[in-house]
């Protein structure tokens, strides 16, 4: 009996052993630094729709970053993974676990992109800024913001649609399809026009997407965010009035040349929807992405009796305004003969 309980006591020691180990293993196997080791930034993975386990092990063994592929190969099976890749970016820090990564993959808790866009002016513009950001062709949403039915579909035409797109910083899935870009565009855009920015607009008798034209307008006439608001005074005055805008950066955007120094007549006479010179009341849509602080500007416009504005002579970036076109000569002279003394043509 004594015996019995003697080798029964070491098998319970051998057996406890084992289990000690094997447990340390998977622990060892699971939560050990195995991928990016040493790498000294996170390697970008980029998991295509429909991509299989031998892709996603081709892109790891291509770019080195398996340490132990043997201990992964072993975690991908206890996981699953291979029944469960879920497309997506994943950034993989430097030593990082084989659970880690796995559980990431399986479940798709994805790393999304940072996307920014600003200085915008055409859709092509826009386009050139997604580039390859996003997973999805970018000329598949060039054609749908060109598509009337589906700019209707988010309450604008193909002419207005970009005042749906608010130059910001986004964070997106780089898996998203165009339809997701666009309805995550749409649901910010909503966003900011909020009860209170609707309220304002109603308010100057104007709707969002006018709002917007006018902003493009402001922010391609004024970099300063604190003249923004006198420049839209100046069109609220002459939109009152019925005298045309007379904005120089139209013609540019009807020319299709925005590197255009001077404004000559050749330019004034073109015929466009465009030109605000030769047509009276705000053009058919936005001339540039209209960013946030133009937005407001025209919503909270100066209320002035100022009708023209001209670039002052210090070359600051700021604007002389005027309420009469004799003063407003006046300042252009002054302008003028500055731009002479520094033999600026």
């Amino acid at each position: 009996m004594f015996k019995n309980k003697k080798v029964l006591a070491y098998l319970l020691v051998i057996v406890s052993s084992l289990a000690a180990t094997m447990a340390f293993y998977f622990w060892q196997v699971a939560y050990s630094p195995n991928l990016n080791v040493d790498g000294k930034e996170k390697f970008v993975l980029y998991v295509p729709k429909n991509s299989t386990y031998e892709s996603l092990m081709d892109t790891l063994h291509k770019h080195k970053i398996i340490n132990d592929e043997v201990a992964f190969g072993f975690m991908t099976k206890r996981m699953a993974l291979r029944e469960s890749i879920k497309s997506g970016r994943y950034e993989i820090k430097p030593n990082a676990a084989n659970k880690e990564i796995i559980s990431k993959i399986r479940s798709g808790n994805q790393d999304p992109v940072k996307l920014t866009f600003n200085n915008v002016r055409t859709k092509e513009d826009l386009i050139k800024k997604i580039g390859t950001k996003l997973d999805f062709d970018s000329n598949l949403l060039l054609e749908k913001i060109k598509n009337e039915r589906v700019c209707s579909k988010y309450g604008f035409t193909s002419e207005t649609i970009m005042c749906m797109f608010l130059p910001d910083t986004y964070f997106i899935y780089w898996d998203s399809s165009v339809d997701d870009f666009l309805k995550r565009m749409n649901t910010e855009y909503k966003k900011f026009w909020n009860e209170k920015r609707l309220s304002q607009a109603q308010g100057i008798n104007m709707t969002p997407i006018e709002v917007g034209v006018m902003a493009s307008i402001v922010q391609s006439e004024t970099n300063k965010p604190d003249e923004m608001p006198r420049v839209a005074g100046v069109y609220v005055n002459r939109i009152a009035t019925n005298m045309p805008l007379q904005a120089d950066p139209t013609v540019k955007f009807a020319v299709g040349d925005f590197s255009l120094k001077r404004i000559l007549t050749k330019h004034l006479s073109i015929s466009s929807p465009y030109n605000t010179y030769r047509n009276t009341g705000l053009p058919p849509g936005p001339i540039a992405l209209p960013e946030r602080v133009a937005l407001d500007a025209v919503l909270d416009y100066e209320k002035h009796n100022y009708t023209y504005f001209c670039a002052k002579e210090d070359f600051s970036g700021y604007h002389n305004f005027a309420a009469t076109y004799t003063e407003h000569l006046k300042n252009a002279d002054i302008y003028q003969a500055a731009l002479d003394a520094k033999g600026i043509k």
